[in-house]
This record gives C-alpha cells, structure tokens and sequence, in this order.
C-alpha cells in the first residue's frame, strides 16, 4: 500500500489507489480501505473514527458495485485522506452517469447512490476521456448520523 500523495499542493494528505475487478474484488476493496484508514490513523496520527471506518467502507462497497455491475473491465479504487476528510474515488469504464433516484421506501433496491449521498459530505460524479470518476468526501472524525444528515 503506497501512504505517500504525490499530487502537487497535497503534501500532507495520504493517498492509495487499486485496481479491481468483478464482484470478487468488491471485498478487496473494502480491505484496502480498512487498510489504509488503519495505518493512517496508527502511522501517520490522523484521527479516524470507528464510524468513519464503517462508512468508508459501506461507500466503497457502493460505488465499487455499481462500477462492477455497470462497467466493463476494470475499475479503479483511490482513497486520498487530509484536511479532516477522506476522499473516496471509483473510476470505471462507462461515460454514462449513474441514474440517481429519488427517495423511495416502496422501490426495492437500487438505493446504494442514495446512501452514498446521505452520507457524504459532498458528492461528485465526472466524465473522463475514457469513462467516469465518482467521488464522494466524508468527514474523518464526524458522526452524520448524530449532525442532522
């Protein structure tokens, strides 16, 4: 696992990318995460809430099915943590934008956008030369459920 970002102007945050693919590697993705947020709180001090890495997760679980059931090929996974947050990318091969639906207890599935949304402190979808990133920024140390999301 690479805890060095190399991106100008970001210095001091932590950064790890990986590449997966299938419904397999959802899980490997999960361990990366939970990896990475481990090490940045034991190694380099950030502050990481026990919540935090539950939700890290579960939006990593997300946005990793959605680019498994949705793209074909590979999708790649980065986590950028700094600045009180953690950054939390999935990059696939489909340009189309995922269909964001409304709330709806009755709808069986398809909510796992909806919760991302809830969660995240923003949310971000965006066309690249060769498919999309999706992006979604939670708080390291924030509880949402106890802020009024």
């Amino acid at each position: 696992m690479n805890c060095v970002d190399r991106r100008p102007g970001r210095a001091a945050a932590l950064s790890v990318s990986g590449a997966f693919q299938g419904s397999l590697d959802i899980a490997a993705a999960r361990d990366l995460a939970y990896r990475f947020l481990t090490d940045a709180q034991a190694v380099h001090g950030l502050p990481v809430c026990e919540f935090t890495m539950d939700i890290v997760q579960l939006v990593v679980s997300e946005l990793m099915t959605n680019a498994s059931k949705y793209a074909p090929g590979a999708s790649l996974l980065t986590l950028d943590a700094g600045n009180g947050t953690i950054e939390v990318s999935v990059w696939d091969s489909n340009p189309t934008p995922p269909a964001i639906l409304p709330p709806d207890p009755t709808r069986i599935g398809q909510h796992g956008l909806e919760i991302v949304i809830k969660l995240a402190h923003s949310f971000a979808i965006h066309r690249t030369p060769l498919g999309k990133r999706i992006t979604a920024t939670i708080a390291l140390t924030d509880d949402p459920l106890n802020s009024g999301l």
